[in-house]
């Protein structure tokens, strides 16, 4: 087996272990019951509002693969589009490598409606830059309007580093959206041709990335106490922090990584209170999702399988 079919699952693998590692040390007086007891001290309003907050955030992930569709010129149904892009979006979130894994998803979806494998690379693409560009927004705005959360996810910047870097964000934004108007020349590679897409589209971009981000979390702060709680623009901010840092190790589910920022990153909150709202962040935008993902993939497949069997069995009466 080559190397680099290794490297990121070992990267997943050491971000695991290390990240788990260091949590052990910080929460091993934590007892079970007390994170039972913070489970149940969750109102039920919490978890009606976690639940609206998931469905919202995969709504907006559907948008991201229906605005790519529209980019390279196809109309497929927006049925279609919900189920392959959840499905995508449910697996990778979970197994890690998201990039690959979800590509993988699409490329069995999204061909058997017409798309070649340079087009679903493109849509792969789109989808990908258009949440970096959601992430971007939400961060540049948080560090801006809050910018003392930079302590809290980072000891090496200083607070006076933070409204700089905010606006430094944005204008790259702002560098992007002006390349859609003035039709900068496309960005081309071996494999693809990547192109600003139409001022329309770039700016519906700008408007529904941020939404999947604002929603996540939402669903975090829904459940989290509220005595202590520093509000929710700092835990959008400490999300946006930890969910970025969770994809680049490309660690299945962000495990470890996501509790070892969120825990550093609100101090004023009981440990145990941050590690039962992560406990529902994954069982609703990680767990339900991943196992509706994997009886939609069965669903699929069995309906091609079907269907290749009917082909034939007509090419062999006619």
């Amino acid at each position: 087996m080559k190397l680099g079919k290794l490297f990121w699952p070992l990267v997943g693998g050491a971000a695991i272990i290390f990240s788990l590692w260091i949590l052990y040390h910080d929460l091993r007086g934590l007892s079970f019951h007390e994170f039972r007891d913070s489970l149940l001290a969750i109102p039920p309003s919490g978890w009606a509002l976690a639940a609206v907050a998931t469905i919202a955030a995969y709504a907006a992930l559907a948008a991201y693969d229906h605005l790519a569709l529209e980019h390279l010129g196809h109309r497929i149904s927006l049925w279609f589009i919900t189920v392959a892009s959840f499905t995508a979006y449910a697996l990778a979130h979970n197994i890690g490598a998201s990039v690959f894994s979800g590509a993988v998803v699409r490329y069995r979806a999204y061909t058997s409606k017409g798309l070649s494998a340079s087009e679903v690379g493109v849509l792969v693409a789109f989808c990908s830059f258009t949440f970096a560009l959601g992430t971007a927004v939400l961060m540049g705005l948080v560090l801006i309007i809050e910018p003392e959360i930079i302590e809290r996810v980072s000891k090496f910047l200083p607070v006076e580093a933070a409204f700089s870097t905010g606006v430094l964000i944005l204008t790259l934004v702002a560098i992007y959206l002006t390349g859609s108007l003035v039709g900068f020349r496309p960005v081309r590679t071996r494999w693809l041709k990547l192109e600003y897409p139409r001022p329309s589209v770039a700016f519906r971009q700008l408007l529904i990335a941020p939404v999947e981000l604002v929603a996540a979390a939402a669903i975090i702060y829904f459940v989290l106490p509220e005595a202590n709680n520093p509000g929710y623009l700092v835990v959008l901010g400490i999300f946006l922090a930890s969910f970025s840092a969770a994809l680049l190790s490309h660690a299945p589910g962000g495990i470890g990584v996501l509790e070892l920022i969120f825990i550093a990153g609100l101090p004023e909150l009981d440990p145990v209170d941050v590690l039962a709202a992560l406990a529902v962040f994954r069982v609703f935008y990680l767990i339900i999702p991943f196992v509706l993902g994997l009886g939609a993939v069965l669903v699929f497949e069995h309906a091609r399988y079907t269907q290749m069997r009917r082909e034939e069995s007509n090419r062999r009466q006619g």
